[in-house]
């Protein structure tokens, strides 16, 4: 285990400046909207403020700001921020980012986690924070080896834990950390207190019969209705992903302007509401942060091949015993008795505003959920 600390060369920045100065944007599709992809009238305004006004030099300090290490785990480098409660009884936790995330999602968490009592909680409520980038993802890519399967990831956090010496923890995440979450638990139920999860531990069938349809809330019945609409209007991604990733990852590695427009077509759809534009739910500075991430280790076919190489959806793995809590904001499409079939659920929150990258957009909302789940389980 080493420190690390990021330390971007200025040539790196340099050649970004230079491919922005000179990005060659597509001419507009009919009716230039989202349907379609990120606009053109859109992104090229974000473009300019990238080239002109972003400053990673700021981003970096902040990230450096907090304890960085790697480690190898399995023949993998493991890059994660370690960050601890100045509460020595705190509880660790381990927080999972999804795609197209990043560690750069919790940083808003750090703080009212790690010191509650500083932003208005109550200090018994402290976590000592442990966030590591996905493997091929960010300063933990790229990947060498296949395999890097959900649960093999969680039994890697099993294993950074236990280097790391804590023997009670939590683990909480959303997207694949949602998924990842559930499996440290199935990995090390003895050492895992608690499960807590943003959008569920695992999605609904995408499709059902009228009549099980019929025996759902009016919730659940929109949230299945999101899906049919995800199936037919969004799963292009995931089959280019899942099955050419390299394909796809020498654009967005070669293109600054690419890799925007493949992750803000995904921050626009799924934060909320979605009609609105990303940069007006979540800070722009905040947005190019986390695509920076991934621009600059040029991750874009690790993340991708990592993220989706995945078992098929709606499978059903051994339920750990171990208590699991979810909060489903407004954009999520998790259903309560399908979680259950594979996860102990003894707390269930579902709002009314918020979406998929809740730790960024609604981060208030979720720390005090989580606070409020562990707070029995310490």
């Amino acid at each position: 285990m080493k420190p690390f600390s990021i330390d971007i060369p200025q040539s790196q920045l340099d050649d970004l400046q230079y491919r922005l100065d000179h990005s060659r944007l597509p001419a507009a599709l009919p009716g230039d909207g989202w349907d379609t992809g990120v606009p053109v009238s859109w992104l090229s305004e974000l473009v300019e403020y990238w080239r002109t006004e972003y400053d990673w030099r700021t981003a970096e300090k902040q990230l450096n700001a907090y304890p960085q290490f790697t480690t190898e785990i399995d023949g993998q480098n493991i890059h994660f921020l370690h960050v601890k409660s100045p509460n020595p009884d705190a509880l660790p936790l381990v927080l999972t980012h999804g795609w197209p995330g990043s560690v750069a999602e919790f940083l808003d968490l750090i703080g009212p986690l790690t010191d509650p009592a500083a932003h208005g909680g109550d200090a018994a409520d402290a976590f000592h924070l442990v966030i590591p980038s996905l493997p091929g993802f960010g300063f933990s890519g790229p990947v060498s080896e296949s395999g890097w399967t959900r649960a093999k990831i969680g039994r890697t956090w099993a294993k950074l834990m236990a280097e790391l010496g804590y023997e009670r923890y939590g683990v909480q995440g959303g997207d694949i950390g949602g998924a990842v979450s559930p499996e440290v638990a199935r990995s090390a139920p003895d050492h895992v207190v608690g499960v807590h999860t943003n959008g569920g531990p695992n999605l609904p069938p995408m499709q059902m019969s009228d009549e099980e349809l019929a025996t759902l809330t009016p919730l659940e019945q929109d949230r299945m209705a999101r899906i049919a609409a995800f199936g037919r209007e969004e799963f292009g991604y995931i089959a280019i992903q899942s099955t050419r990733p390299q394909a796809i990852g020498y654009g967005l590695t070669d293109s600054p302007v690419g890799q925007l427009a493949w992750i803000m077509d995904k921050f626009r759809e799924w934060t909320y509401p979605r009609t609105t534009v990303p940069d007006a739910i979540i800070d722009r500075d905040r947005l190019l942060t986390n695509v920076m991430l991934y621009w600059l280790t040029g991750t874009a076919s690790s993340a991708a091949y990592v993220g989706y190489a995945q078992a098929s959806w709606g499978e059903k793995p051994a339920n750990s015993g171990v208590p699991t809590g979810v909060i489903a904001f407004a954009h999520d499409v998790c259903i309560r008795k399908y979680c259950e079939e594979a996860n102990t659920i003894t707390r269930w929150t579902d709002v009314d505003r918020g979406g998929h990258f809740a730790a960024m957009e609604e981060p208030e909302l979720l720390t005090t959920d989580i606070r409020e789940f562990f707070r029995d389980l310490r």
